[in-house]
């Protein structure tokens, strides 16, 4: 087994019922995620929520609340991902934003959209993020100490 771990994160943010989500092509094979990625060495959790978000999908967003934590294990690389997920409203569309070369498009998603068969999730955990944000049950963000 590898020794290796990633830190990432993604955020859940919806407006008016939809779902802002992005798809990128992984192995061949195009798939659902929300907006997420790697946390840079010395990044605060909740910076790189509002950059990864930004790059995937040029939108400005607030970041509201934590829904949880989760992990999986690649079964191809053998590498484990924790992954922080936040609760984020959208701010404003930022026109000018470069958009990361591995997304092939963000969109508005209802749930029944992202749950259609058809739309391969990345990982369950996207799945289980909307989840966890249908639930209601939300973390304040006082619980992350940040000292960077």
């Amino acid at each position: 087994m590898p020794n290796i771990i990633h830190l990432t994160v993604a955020t859940v943010v919806e407006r008016n019922g939809e779902f802002l989500m992005v798809r990128e092509t992984k192995d061949g094979v195009q798939v659902l995620n929300q907006p997420a990625g790697h946390v840079e060495p010395g990044e605060d959790v909740i910076a790189a929520a509002l950059r990864e978000t930004l790059e995937e999908t040029g939108w400005e967003v607030e970041i509201t609340g934590f829904l949880g934590f989760s992990n999986a294990m690649s079964v191809v690389t053998g590498i484990t991902y924790y992954r922080l997920i936040f609760m984020a409203e959208p701010v404003k569309f930022n026109q000018s934003a470069e958009i990361d070369s591995d997304i092939d498009s963000a969109e508005w998603m209802t749930l029944e959209e992202i749950k259609d068969p058809s739309n391969t999730p990345r990982s369950e955990m996207v799945h289980q993020a909307i989840d966890d944000f249908m639930s209601g049950r939300v973390f304040p963000l006082e619980i992350f100490r940040n000292h960077l």
